[in-house]
């Protein structure tokens, strides 16, 4: 682990370091889940930076980041552990076979405490990140998640330490920062917000994400960057089923330099609308409105 930051400041020059720019707010809530030792709990329109978030304090840090992906109908099994049953059947067959060989009796009991060993286990996100700590666990999208599951996660999360009946207590030594993501589908329960600080996350502003441009596409020209900024800022006062984030303004951008654009004209934002609108509904009325949003 890097050397860990002393104040907001300290951490949003950490993030600027990655090519993430964190404002005030953002630093301020990061910082404080890091000396605090609480889940950051990031809540906002998708596009907005929140999975971006955790890279970024996974490679500011330097720690290994652990990412649960939440989706609907996910189970414990597939956060916790499993076990790895082809492997343990071939142990069985192995032992079948020696016991045969020698003409001995199996123990079942030492049979069946061999079978769930460690090296059988296999440990999927939230167990790594117990067993891998100091980490950084990104819980993604955890409203797509059910009720049963939430319940779940947040007792795991309170006590840091999962329990495995053939095993027994796996405790992390040092609580991995956890951010959770949500773009809002659902309400996510009180009672998990309450154990996490909270942040709400917005598109930046013009200036802001002309500057996020700029720093992830060093070549970028100030113009294109700045057209491209105000142009994606006009798309998302369109009613479009999914207005961009920051991540299509960068591919968009990146486009735009790759077919040699200098600036955003008309015929250069059509040839790549592709590129920051991903809804044929949406590229139909974003096409409709283009010479508005480029003449402004």
């Amino acid at each position: 682990m890097t050397t860990e930051p002393t104040s907001p400041d300290d951490l949003a020059r950490a993030l600027d370091g990655t090519g993430y720019l964190a404002d005030d707010g953002l630093a301020s809530a990061a910082f404080l889940a890091l000396r605090m030792g609480r889940p950051l709990f990031c809540e906002g329109e998708p596009g907005t930076g929140k999975t971006a978030l955790a890279q970024a304090l996974s490679e500011s840090l330097g720690l290994p980041l652990v990412r649960l992906q939440c989706h609907e109908g996910i189970d414990a099994s597939q956060a916790l552990y499993d076990w790895d049953f082809p492997r343990q059947l071939l142990h069985l067959r192995a032992l079948e076979a020696s016991a045969s060989a020698s003409h001995t009796e199996l123990d079942v009991d030492a049979v069946e405490s061999s079978l769930y060993d460690r090296r059988f286990l296999l440990a999927r996100p939230v167990l790594q990140a117990i067993q891998e700590a100091p980490c950084v666990l990104l819980v993604d999208e955890v409203d797509r998640a059910d009720d049963e599951f939430e319940a779940f996660l947040l007792e795991v999360l309170a006590e840091n330490s999962v329990t495995i009946p053939e095993i027994g207590v796996v405790k992390a030594a040092t609580p991995p920062l956890v951010v959770l993501t949500s773009n809002r589908t659902r309400e996510v329960h009180d009672a998990l917000k309450r154990r996490c600080l909270y942040l709400w996350l917005e598109h930046p502003d013009l200036a802001r994400e002309t500057a996020i441009l700029r720093r992830r596409l060093p070549d970028l020209p100030e113009q294109l960057a700045e057209q491209v900024a105000q142009a994606v800022h006009g798309l998302r006062g369109l009613d479009l089923l999914k207005p961009p984030g920051v991540a299509e303004s960068i591919d968009w951008a990146q486009a735009l330099q790759l077919i040699g654009a200098r600036h955003l004209d008309l015929a250069s934002a059509t040839a790549t609308l592709g590129a920051v609108l991903k809804y044929r509904e949406d590229a139909d009325r974003a096409r409709d409105k283009l010479d508005a949003l480029l003449a402004s």
